[in-house]
């Protein structure tokens, strides 16, 4: 089959790869329908991850074609949708909601890799969901959203306990960030500050339910917050980057007493003890438990509640993967579908 193998920094590449099969009683194997590039894809592009023949891809919607012998809630032929992490499902670390981090878990970018025609999926149960039927071309990407930035919105917006009345505030305005916005919206906030200067995500995110764009970034953009809140901060804020200064972006546009919802892929990261203590803010996050949302984001889109598609503005065929991954670092796309 084929399948993206990053060789190094920039070095993307479409290789043949050996069909996987079925090596546990746990496994499915399905046919890969779309995947696409993250926005946590492009570190290791831009050499601040170093990847060394990394399998590539860990967002995936496809077809069942096999199961083990153990496997009982998908059957071949069944359309599914699986998380980022693959994870059991079942351990007491996946019983309280945090399936990303399961004892069993496996990281599906560089372990498996689904920017590929197939994949073999480990724990099958505790990681595919099925949906309830075959699903229209239309719905296919945002049934593939909810495979990773969807549900990791989802998450952050719930870390940092989103409401109706709220103010919302989302740094990032990224694939992530942008479904933030929207499940802002869908957990009833009443202002939704989107931080974005790019004039297209400017777009989107008030079609996803911004309310307000602040432009600036850094001190200026936390003045602005400030400024919309009666000088106290937003009661909800989004970290949907991972840089220092996105983090301490999110902090500082914090009230006191407020949550911080952070899902960005820290790097480098420092935290200063002075600006925790007296900041009185809570801070959760970390990489999404999107298992945890999928049948309920699954059936929203299903009954089409919410259409997280157009994220992606644009489609490419898997062989042009480099030309995806390198629109997506010249910012000339949001986020890109690969069709296989």
């Amino acid at each position: 089959m084929r399948g993206v193998v990053m060789h190094g920094p920039g070095d993307v590449r479409v290789e043949e790869r050996d069909n996987p099969t079925i090596q546990e009683p746990t496994d499915a194997v399905i046919k890969i329908v779309a995947a696409c590039v993250c926005g946590s894809d492009l570190w290791p592009y831009w050499g601040t991850d170093i990847p060394d023949q990394q399998l590539m891809g860990h967002e995936y919607v496809g077809i069942v074609e096999q199961i083990g012998d153990d496997v009982e809630t998908v059957q071949p032929g069944d359309f599914v949708v699986g998380s980022f992490v693959i994870s059991d499902n079942t351990c007491e670390i996946c019983a309280a909601g945090y399936q990303s981090r399961c004892v069993n878990a496996i990281f599906v970018d560089g372990s498996i890799g689904a920017q590929a025609e197939y994949a073999r999926i480990p724990y099958a149960d505790g990681t595919l969901v099925a949906t309830p039927g075959v699903p229209d071309d239309d719905m296919i990407p945002s049934l593939l959203a909810a495979s990773d930035v969807l549900g990791t919105g989802w998450f952050a917006a719930h870390a940092a306990e989103v409401g109706p009345g709220k103010t919302v505030a989302v740094v990032g305005d990224g694939a992530v960030g942008l479904m933030g916005v929207l499940a802002a919206k869908e957990m009833g906030a009443e202002q939704i500050i989107a931080m974005s200067k790019y004039p297209a995500r400017q777009e989107l995110a008030r079609e996803f339910g911004a309310t307000h764009i602040i432009a600036e970034r850094g001190d200026d953009g936390v003045a602005m917050i400030k400024e919309l809140t009666d000088g106290l901060g937003a009661h909800s804020v989004i970290e949907a980057v991972g840089s220092q200064e996105s983090m301490m972006q999110a902090i500082q546009s914090t009230r006191p007493g407020g949550h911080v919802g952070y899902v960005g892929v820290s790097h480098d990261v420092e935290l200063p003890g002075g600006e925790l203590f007296f900041g009185l803010v809570h801070l959760h996050g970390g990489p999404a438990p999107v298992r945890r949302f999928l049948p309920d984001l699954v059936q929203k889109i299903w009954d089409r509640e919410i259409d997280p598609s157009k994220v992606f503005d644009q489609t490419m065929p898997l062989d042009q993967a480099a030309d995806a991954y390198a629109a997506m670092d010249q910012r000339e796309a949001i986020k890109v579908m690969l069709k296989p």
